[in-house]
């Protein structure tokens, strides 16, 4: 029976040992300051440097018993739990306000005497150099949430930020937007003036910004007018293209042309479907268009087609029968069939 009731004792307590661990990583480091000068002040009317731990789950957590040190010696894992312990400040029992409630934070004094109060440490902080702290288990022997903190200038703190329930990253706080004893995603109302005043207090980013924005829009007018100026000189030289070079008076000869063209295809299908002198007269209409449209160039200029009249006598019926009679009387008189008209003497 005492077997049975020890293996059940063990089984609990292994099964115990991960829900503690994770426990343990609900508990963080949440804000440090170092160097308090104007901030919180104790009920004995003292400064001290103080560290804020938060309970980031949402179950409640107690966590005395743990442990803070400064001192990185305890990373060691050879040393002796003891001795880690001789290093370390722990959190003391029997005050209400170590048992956190889901999101709840408790700031710690480092420095201090633990004679002066539960959350008095004698933690040691130097604000001189940067600084290690570190949160241990009960035991001494997990860690569980460390950081650096840089050194920070009077009242200044070192943060936690929340990014999407993380936690990961810290920043440096300026003294207005020191959050002690509320959570670090709660921010400090400030204006946009306001701002640029805190980081901007001589001026030199204001003139700057407004030096660059003078040169950006005189930038911006030398493009501007430039390429206007570029254009405008396109379209004049367009113009006077076209005062020297009209459009409508060579559009005015293709169009002729093309009727010429048209015309004398007409008259040269008609003419081939003729005989005799009809032939003869189309191919010199045909002739007589090429030899227009070869030399009338002032026709480019005008539009005007000049007709000069010059007599070939290929129409006069008389010439044209003199010339054959002529031809016809000695190929007669050639010929021994053709009678001869007899002579009178």
């Amino acid at each position: 029976m005492k077997k049975i009731r020890l293996l059940l004792g063990s089984l609990l307590a292994f099964s115990s040992l991960p829900m503690l661990a994770q426990m343990d990583a609900s508990i963080k480091l949440n804000e440090v300051m170092t160097q308090n000068e104007t901030s919180l002040i104790d009920e004995y009317g003292a400064r001290n440097a103080w560290v804020e731990i938060a309970n980031i789950s949402h179950s409640t957590y107690n966590i005395r018993g743990m442990y803070l040190t400064t001192d990185r010696s305890v990373l060691d894992r050879k040393m002796s739990v003891p001795e880690r312990v001789s290093r370390m400040s722990q959190i003391p029992n029997g005050d209400v306000r170590t048992n956190l409630s889901g999101q709840q934070l408790v700031v710690f004094l480092l420095n201090s005497q633990p004679e002066r109060g539960a959350l008095h440490l004698t933690v040691k902080m130097d604000a001189e150099k940067p600084t290690w702290i570190a949160l241990y288990n009960g035991n001494a022997t997990q860690l569980i949430d460390s950081v650096t903190v840089p050194v920070l200038q009077a009242d200044q703190s070192y943060a936690r930020i929340a990014n999407n329930g993380t936690y990961k990253d810290w920043e440096v706080k300026s003294a207005d937007r020191v959050t002690l004893g509320i959570q670090n995603v709660t921010t400090v109302s400030e204006s946009k003036i306001e701002k640029f005043k805190r980081e901007d207090p001589h001026g030199f980013g204001m003139a700057l910004m407004a030096m660059g924005i003078v040169f950006f829009c005189l930038a911006l007018l030398l493009i501007t007018f430039t390429v206007f100026g570029i254009v405008m000189r396109h379209i004049d030289t367009a113009k006077k293209m076209a005062h020297q070079q009209p459009i409508k008076p060579i559009t005015k000869t293709v169009e002729k042309t093309m009727e010429v063209g048209h015309k004398t295809g007409v008259i040269l299908k008609e003419g081939l479907n003729t005989k005799g002198i009809d032939r003869e007269v189309y191919m010199a209409v045909i002739g007589m268009a090429l030899r227009q449209y070869e030399d009338d160039i002032h026709d480019v200029e005008s539009g005007i087609i000049t007709i000069k009249p010059k007599e070939t006598d290929w129409d006069d019926e008389y010439s044209q029968m003199t010339q054959l009679h002529e031809a016809f009387i000695p190929a007669r008189h050639n010929s021994p069939n053709i009678p001869t008209t007899p002579q009178l003497h």
